[in-house]
């Protein structure tokens, strides 16, 4: 399932994503942030941001193959329970800057280059 003390997604272009079985319906809140869950179990697949067209967050969880998925960006951390912890290389208390992103996509790929099939999300 995917409750847990942990959010994780994995951030996907847009050109890159599709729907490929099912018709997933949108849950939670119902703003202009779309949230995408399974009809039959409500578990929550992913998110088209508002204002993001170029990506998809998809939950990992929800793929057959997890050995790539290690955290490389938490956020939210001044909301986290005291325990938990991840293997995240960044860290922000809420989300990253806008002028942000660009650095932290291009120390992503830096971090792909080295690590190979085993990089983080």
């Amino acid at each position: 399932m995917t409750s847990s003390a942990f959010s994780l997604s994995a951030a996907i272009p847009s050109a890159g994503f599709s729907v490929t079985a099912g018709e997933p319906v949108i849950g939670g809140l119902h703003g202009p942030t779309h949230h995408y869950f399974c009809p039959h179990c409500m578990s929550w697949l992913f998110t088209r941001p508002d204002g993001m067209d170029w990506f998809v967050n998809v939950r990992p969880t929800m793929l057959d193959d997890l050995s790539w998925s290690t955290p490389f960006v938490e956020t939210w951390t001044s909301e986290k329970l005291p325990w938990a912890s991840t293997a995240a290389v960044h860290s922000f208390e809420k989300l990253p800057a806008f002028e942000d992103y660009e650095r932290l996509t291009k120390a992503y790929a830096e971090h792909v280059a080295t690590a190979g099939s085993r990089a983080p999300i």
